[in-house]
């Protein structure tokens, strides 16, 4: 090719690129012309930033490297998609039951919480199984690296580092190397050259996550990226983001605390509702066979405001320590306080107490905590929250061998759950002997060994079940 049609090429290229400059929004991704100091679709103060975009000026980008075809559903193949297991219980049970090939997975925490320690482990155990893998950081040399797997006893001979922050050499040693797995540590740490904005800007974080998303379909390579959050516990980022991959995942843990919950937020290969559960110990993370025992362990006896109940995590039962503390308020407005269940929630079923049962609550300060940092969401703990409150309001400990489960409705019903049958099981399984529940859940349930079930139509008659009223 002689040097003229080569500029030719290039002066044709520069005419079908057009470059141009926009604000776009760091918290949502929105763009405006022009700099505004609140941004329209989300509220945010002060996060809009210069940004220079390029785009094709025959209106889009060009998608490569799919040959796939028009096809009937029936005659696609299936039969070589499998799963890689990573040999960490906890972790495949929150994917649904390992790694996809080809799949692209997010997990996102605050930091120091244990992002980085849990993928060395995994990526190192799956270097035992599947062979080559590639742990790529952009916050931390090798040194630093080697000496935690050191700790962490994850220096297997298929587990490659690289200290890279441009995206381009990164795949570039991916084409070299092949790995099956690769790790990108952080996200928001990789870059393209062809971008003019920082790394961790908006569209830099999106085009990246886009070229390691088509990398992971095109060669079938499974890749996990590491996420900063925001002050508001979301991953940093546009909310394209989690659009454009796999799998979203939180790891979630109070820094006094050593418990650290895994929590799936978007799963296109395995439930959403799964949750794994860890212990930060001085080897790393190590998973927590039986959550249930470990968060009834510290249970104080003969305590009023303690009420175990059961809720469903994904398809595990959990058996949880609710505490309630119902004190005299000294202040004109009384404290309501709940940590690990949302506040409206107690709020609600206060005024449920107030109304239906008779409870003079108004002067009182509440207090509501789950033991052991674990947060519940699930409707069936409203009643064990309303015993906790009444138990402590009338100091009465609620007996050690209870369990309480149900919804409370406005009108001071208790409404059935579902999967009754298996947190019956779980409860009699750690050595409960009794248990509260709808009526609506005792029909068709059958005889549990060793467990007294007691159904009821309302709060009031539940609270006399327990023994904390009468």
């Amino acid at each position: 090719m002689t040097r003229s049609s080569i500029q030719q090429q290039i002066t044709i290229m520069a005419k079908m690129v057009k470059t141009k400059r926009q604000y776009v929004c760091q918290e949502c991704g929105s763009t405006s012309p022009k700099w505004q100091g609140k941004c329209t679709d989300c509220g945010h103060w002060n996060t809009f930033a210069e940004e220079q975009v390029t785009q094709n000026r025959n209106g889009g980008q060009t998608l490569t490297g799919s040959t796939d075809q028009v096809s009937r559903i029936t005659e696609i193949d299936t039969s070589n998609d499998h799963r890689f297991v990573t040999q960490i219980g906890e972790f495949d049970l929150v994917l649904g039951g390992g790694v996809v090939q080809g799949s692209v997975v997010l997990i996102g925490g605050d930091p120091g919480i244990g992002k980085s320690t849990l993928m060395l482990q995994v990526i190192d155990r799956l270097g035992s199984v599947v062979g080559p893998v590639l742990y790529v950081s952009g916050e931390e040399s090798s040194k630093q690296i080697r000496i935690r797997a050191d700790r962490l006893d994850a220096v297997g001979e298929n587990l490659y580092l690289l200290c890279e922050t441009n995206l381009e050499e990164i795949l570039h040693h991916i084409e070299q190397l092949k790995p099956k797995v690769v790790v990108l540590d952080s996200i928001q740490t990789i870059y393209l050259p062809s971008i003019e904005s920082a790394p961790g800007s908006i569209s830099q974080v999106r085009e990246c996550a886009a070229r390691v998303t088509q990398l992971a379909k095109t060669k079938n390579v499974s890749a996990f990226l590491i996420g900063h959050v925001t002050k508001d516990g979301a991953i940093a980022g546009p909310r394209a983001l989690e659009h454009i991959v796999d799998t979203v995942l939180y790891f979630e843990g109070e820094r006094h605390q050593t418990y650290r919950i895994l929590r799936a937020v978007k799963n296109r290969f395995g439930s959403t509702n799964e949750i794994g559960i860890f212990e930060m110990q001085e080897k790393g993370l190590i998973e927590v066979k039986n959550p249930s025992e470990l968060f009834l362990a510290e249970r104080p006896a003969g305590v009023s405001g303690s009420v175990v109940v059961c809720s469903i995590e994904g398809t595990r039962p959990l058996l949880v320590e609710l505490q309630a503390l119902v004190t005299p308020a000294n202040y004109g407005m009384p404290q309501r306080v709940s940590t690990g269940i949302e506040s409206r929630r107690v709020a609600l079923l206060l005024a449920v107490l107030e109304k239906r049962s008779g409870m003079h609550l108004g002067t009182q300060d509440v207090f509501v905590n789950v033991a052991g940092g674990i947060h519940l969401d699930e409707p069936s703990v409203d009643l064990g929250v309303a015993a906790a409150i009444v138990s402590s309001l009338r100091d009465v400990a609620v007996n050690q061998k209870d369990v309480v489960i149900g919804e409370v409705g406005l009108g001071g019903e208790i409404r059935g759950v579902g999967q009754i049958e298996k947190r019956l099981g779980e409860a009699q399984k750690l050595g409960f002997s009794r248990c509260v529940i709808s009526n609506r859940n005792m029909k068709g349930l059958g005889q549990i060994d060793g467990m007294e079930v007691i159904g009821v139509n309302g709060i009031y008659e539940a609270l006399e079940a327990l023994e904390v009223v009468g």
